[in-house]
């Protein structure tokens, strides 16, 4: 496997090296002792799927909030995404910041994420599926999001006529107003 680091720390694209022959080829997508030697989480507790029948299909953005935060290796097992990850980490020098990975079945990319990251994609093709492992289990509570187009990020999605995203995502609040709710809930709880 080849680990890329990206601008944003901790963050990796990750390329598998197949070993080819007439039958395919075969590779690996994780390996305990190659993500142990770069600090990165080695322990997932789930898998998810995320089938998306549309072009289009912009799922995102979201994350678990502390103390449920959770690490994410990202594959897509067929069709393409436009994954992005967002770092949300106050104490990160990349705060706030974003890159866009391009994941699909024929280059095999895997996109590891590191806690404290909100993640989404949006769909290249029909009948793309994304394949999901988390280092945490989900928990609803602390199931949480920004928006997908929040100017404090500025994220440069793929044009689309036909974008498709559910009413969740469209829901939640701008960046800037999460930030005011929680300072007004931390003063409130101290008087």
């Amino acid at each position: 496997m080849l680990f890329e680091e990206t601008k944003l720390k901790g963050a990796y694209l990750i390329h598998p090296e197949p070993v080819k022959d007439e039958r395919g080829f075969f590779a690996r997508s994780f390996c305990g002792r190659e993500f142990g030697e770069r600090g990165l989480e080695m322990f997932f507790v789930q898998c998810n799927i995320s089938y998306n029948k549309r072009t289009g299909t912009l799922r995102g953005m979201h994350f678990q909030a502390a103390p449920h935060e959770e690490a994410k290796i990202v594959s897509c097992t067929s069709g393409a995404v436009y994954d992005v990850i967002v770092d949300m980490r106050p104490e990160s020098r990349t705060y706030c910041e974003w890159i866009a990975s391009y994941l699909s079945a024929e280059n095999h990319a895997v996109l590891y994420v590191p806690r404290g990251f909100a993640h989404g994609f949006q769909t290249l093709r029909d009948d793309t599926v994304v394949f999901y492992q988390m280092s945490e289990f989900y928990h609803p509570a602390s199931s949480s999001g920004v928006r997908w187009d929040d100017p404090v990020f500025d994220i440069e999605w793929p044009q689309t006529d036909n974008r498709i995203i559910s009413e969740t995502d469209n829901s939640y609040d701008l960046f800037v107003r999460n930030i005011r709710i929680r300072r007004e809930k931390a003063c409130s709880h101290k008087s």
